[in-house]
C-alpha cells in the first residue's frame, strides 16, 4: 500500500502535468493570435480593415478600425 507521502507525491505530478499542458495550449493560441494579428498588420499598410470581435464569454462585439498609412500606389 502506498504511504500517503506517495499518493500526495502523485497528486501534485499530476497536477503540474496538467498545468503544463494548458501552458502549452495557451502558448500556441498566443501563436495564432500573433500570426492572425501580423497578417493584419500588413494589409492594414495597403488597405482599411474593419475587424468586429466578439467576447466569447459574454457575448459583446467591439469593432476594430485599422487604417494604414502608406499611401495607395497606382
Amino acid at each position: 500500500m502506498a504511504k500517503p507521502e506517495e499518493k500526495n507525491s502523485d497528486a501534485i505530478s499530476a497536477g503540474l502535468d496538467k498545468l503544463e499542458k494548458r501552458f502549452e495550449m495557451m502558448n500556441d493560441r498566443l501563436d495564432n493570435v500573433d500570426s492572425i494579428v501580423t497578417a493584419v498588420a500588413e494589409r492594414v499598410m495597403k488597405q482599411p480593415v474593419t475587424m468586429i470581435v466578439t467576447c466569447s464569454h459574454c457575448g459583446h462585439k467591439v469593432e476594430i478600425a485599422l487604417i494604414g498609412v502608406e499611401k495607395p500606389t497606382k
